[in-house]
């Protein structure tokens, strides 16, 4: 009985660890490959933010534009000039997500069983061609700041990502962080606008880049190819594309810029390939 029940423990633990930030860091020393050393938080760009801001304006305006017969209500309360961006979509066109960030992007990626042993969901490029120094993916859940409390929600959580400031973004898409999420975002709307997407907590997100909380640690057996850049949401953002943004703030009231996490690839990836990233540290 103690052999079964410490051999369960062992295969969720080897799941486990590829996301444990706690056992990452134990273990930087020893596998210096996962980690990507920069001086201060604006050093961790590999790309600007306006051309981050750029990719997710294009994606989610053809993903809204794919959607009319869903967006038609919200769409007459924008002005004129901006329903003029949308409306010239073909009447009647609805592709499935993957196709329009395929036909956008140039490539798709999906969550599929990883390629490391026990480290099960992984995320791969399953359609087309990633060149280098594209978002590839999204980190999302509830945003919680330095000082706001994630106890519960941290148990037995792999998925809790920890921003260079301190900033931690709860990916997890069960249990307490599942309703704490869909809670935060039914509370926060403008109106008929909602602020922020719930579909990633499905099989089937309606922004397909919401799958960056599986993509695995590397390894000295699998190097890199995608790395975390941090990245908060101008004000200047569209309202109507905010419905497509994965993320959400935990305090109603808070007055700082919707933090996102994108990963952009370090280098071209093929189709049939996994994503695997490092992770940043401050250096002095």
């Amino acid at each position: 009985m103690i052999k079964a029940l410490f051999k369960a423990f062992e295969v969720r633990w080897k799941s486990y660890r590829h996301r444990f930030v706690p056992w990452i860091a134990l273990n930087l020393q020893k596998n210096e490959r996962t980690l990507r050393q920069v001086k201060d938080r604006s050093q961790d760009k590999l790309i600007q933010d306006e051309e981050v801001c750029e990719c997710l304006v294009c994606l989610f305006t053809e993903l809204l534009r794919n959607d009319l017969k869903n967006q038609r209500e919200l769409l007459r309360l924008l002005p004129e000039s901006k329903r003029n961006i949308y409306s010239n979509a073909e009447s009647g066109a609805h592709d499935a997500p993957s196709t329009v960030m395929l036909n956008t992007l140039g490539f798709v990626t999906e969550r599929k069983c990883s390629s490391l042993q026990r480290a099960g969901t992984g995320v791969f490029v399953s359609r087309g061609r990633a060149q280098k120094g594209s978002v590839v993916a999204m980190y999302p859940g509830t945003i919680y700041q330095a000082d706001e409390p994630i106890f519960f929600q941290s148990i037995r959580n792999p998925f809790v990502f920890r921003c260079i400031d301190g900033i931690l973004i709860d990916g997890n898409d069960k249990a307490m962080s599942k309703i704490v999420f869909r809670s935060c975002s039914g509370r926060d709307r403008l109106g008929p606008f909602s602020l922020s997407d719930s579909s990633w907590l499905t099989p089937h997100p309606a922004n397909p880049l919401a799958v960056g909380q599986y993509v695995n640690n590397c390894s000295n057996e699998k190097a890199a190819n995608v790395c975390y850049q941090e990245f908060d949401v101008p004000d200047g953002f569209p309202l109507e594309l905010r419905q497509f943004l994965p993320n959400v703030q935990y305090r109603a009231d808070s007055q700082r810029p919707l933090r996102c996490v994108v990963l952009v690839s370090l280098r071209d990836i093929n189709r049939g390939e996994e994503l695997f990233s490092n992770y940043y540290t401050i250096v002095h």
